[in-house]
């Protein structure tokens, strides 16, 4: 019987992930599946496309990232991340909803775009508790019960607070968690567990915690994959012992890759291709490292409709000039070509605008004022290449009333959402080295407005700029601003294209660096020195916080 598709792909080395291997085959599409794939196809199609003997493989499925890490709206994110061949992606909107609940949740879900997004519900807004730190959202169990009905929902969104999982079974995190299971039992439950081990390790898997995407090393890796985690890599995790770990124990159906999160200048270059690309270069085959940004991330995710190129799947797929560089040549999104475009950007409601319910800083909040000609403080450490934080005390000199932090970086919370405007200290160790100010409305979860710098009257000008444009990032130097970029919804994401952001962000990196910001990452490490949830020590609008203990410590301890 004559069949006629409407598109048949010719010329073309097909990845096969059941196999794992390259076969010269063609592919046949109608009403944007894939419904056949043989040697030679002979019935008609409208269209038929000439491969050029290039290698045909499914569009990449990025299942742990988080669109606000672009610093865009979802449209915006879905015109720039197409163009690298990311056809899938299971968001989780934990920074959106720490701002603004649900209903920023929902207003990423009313955004129609070319990029098939899925959601995660994210499981800890707060990340800790309300009596470690203050979010504008708060997501509970009739939020959760109301978004797992949303078919678009394919998981519980990485679950943070360890504490409220293992030691705690009435703690709202264990509600969310029983409540997924009675509802949707096959839902994924996502992890985060950086640095767990042991009988800790086995209380978040019996919980029915099956993943993680945090920094992974060789033992954690032979730890978690054998107790039956399945892991995302993203790129922090990629060393030589990491990849040589996975290949050598032939670890491919037991983890994907994933970005977590790709800044707006970043992203205009790459995105998840990088890690394939990456992992490659590092010794990995390329057909392993397809079938894990492909198939095994869809399959995690029960997105069984999609990562391979057989019939009934969806035809997503990108044609490549070689299995290196792993740029996409073309891209096609159910069955139809993808082009370069500029999609329209939906009405801003008014309740996401003008966000930062703080007042302007003057000098006298960047004092620590003190007793004694000594004191005793807590200092945080940045881990060089990490986001991690070791916890150090530190005797400093105290002169005429005030603690004399030369040699540090002072780091200053302001409560943003008009609930208690507290206002919070806490000095940093390998951070800033030259004189200027930092100030952020993109801070990691709870999005309070950071302010890090080594003179107060660039601290006053950052922090009064930040507010001015209604959030996102301003360096200063010498009494100078520096380098803005605007996030005027929430405080922490745009409108504006990728590249336009992309721009802005190259510029505040920059800044950073001449401030004498030593890390590979600077904003990353910067916006997470208030993640509760990320050891060893960081801060809120409530104090500085022992995160494994998820206990709140002073400043100063004594006084000398």
């Amino acid at each position: 019987m004559n069949m006629q598709y409407d598109l048949i792909v010719r010329n073309v080395n097909i990845y096969n992930p059941f196999l794992r291997t390259f076969e010269k085959k063609e592919a046949a599409i109608r009403n944007g599946i894939f419904v056949h794939i043989a040697a030679r196809i002979c019935d008609s199609a409208k269209a038929v496309l000439d491969g050029e003997g290039r290698w045909m493989i499914p569009g990449f499925v990025d299942i742990h990232m988080h669109i606000e890490s672009s610093m865009s709206i979802p449209v915006r994110f879905s015109d720039a991340v197409m163009q690298h061949g990311t056809t899938t992606v299971v968001a989780d909107p934990h920074e959106i909803a720490n701002v603004s609940g649900e209903e920023g949740i929902l207003f990423f879900l009313s955004q129609d775009t070319d990029l098939d997004i899925f959601y995660g519900i994210p499981s800890s807004v707060p990340s800790t508790n309300s009596t470690l730190e203050t979010t504008g959202g708060v997501i509970g169990v009739v939020e959760v019960e109301d978004l797992l009905k949303n078919n678009r929902i394919r998981c519980l969104g990485e679950v943070m607070n360890f504490q409220g999982v293992v030691n705690e079974p009435d703690s709202l995190i264990s509600q969310i968690i029983d409540t997924c299971q009675k509802i949707r039992p096959d839902l994924p439950l996502e992890g985060h567990c950086p640095k767990v081990t042991g009988a800790d390790l086995s209380a978040f898997l019996a919980r029915g915690i099956s993943a993680d995407h945090t920094h992974q090393t060789k033992e954690s890796i032979m730890e978690k994959i054998p107790n039956g985690m399945f892991l995302e890599i993203q790129e922090k995790s990629m060393s030589q012992e990491v990849i040589d770990c996975l290949i050598d124990n032939n670890f491919f159906e037991y983890f994907c890759f994933v970005t977590d999160d790709v800044m707006a200048d970043r992203l205009r270059i790459h995105h998840l291709n990088h890690l394939v690309a990456k992992a490659v270069s590092m010794g990995m085959k390329p057909e392993d490292a397809i079938y894990c940004a492909t198939f095994t991330p869809a399959r995690r995710m029960h997105l069984e409709d999609r990562g391979a190129i057989v019939p009934g799947r969806i035809a997503d797929f990108l044609l490549l000039d070689d299995l290196s560089s792993f740029v996409p040549v073309m891209i096609y999104k159910n069955g139809k070509k993808i082009e370069n475009k500029e999609t329209p950007v939906p009405v801003i409601p008014e309740q996401f605008l003008h966000t930062l319910h703080c007042r302007k800083a003057v000098k006298e909040d960047f004092i620590i004022h003190c007793q004694g000609t000594k004191a005793l403080v807590n200092i945080m450490s940045i881990e060089p290449h990490s986001t991690f934080t070791t916890r150090k005390k530190v005797l400093l000199p105290v002169q005429d009333g005030k603690l004399d932090y030369t040699g540090y970086a002072l780091l200053t919370v302001f409560e943003r959402y008009g609930k208690s405007n507290a206002i919070v200290h806490g000095l940093v160790e390998n951070a800033m080295r030259n004189k200027g100010a930092i100030a952020a409305s993109w801070a990691h979860d709870h999005h309070n407005v950071l302010v890090m710098g080594t003179d107060e009257e660039d601290m006053v000008l950052a922090q009064n700029k930040l507010l001015e444009i209604d959030g996102g990032f301003v360096t200063v130097e010498n009494h100078v601003v520096t380098a803005i970029c605007p996030l005027e919804i929430g405080g922490i994401v745009s409108s504006r294209p990728i590249e336009s952001l992309g721009k802005d962000l190259e510029e505040v990196r920059s800044a950073m660096q001449r401030l004498g910001y030593v890390h590979d990452n600077e904003i990353m490490s910067f916006s997470t020195l208030s993640l509760l949830v990320s050891p060893e020590i960081k801060i809120s609008d409530k104090g500085l916080v022992l995160t494994r203990e998820q206990s709140i410590i002073p400043l100063v301890e004594e006084v000398q």
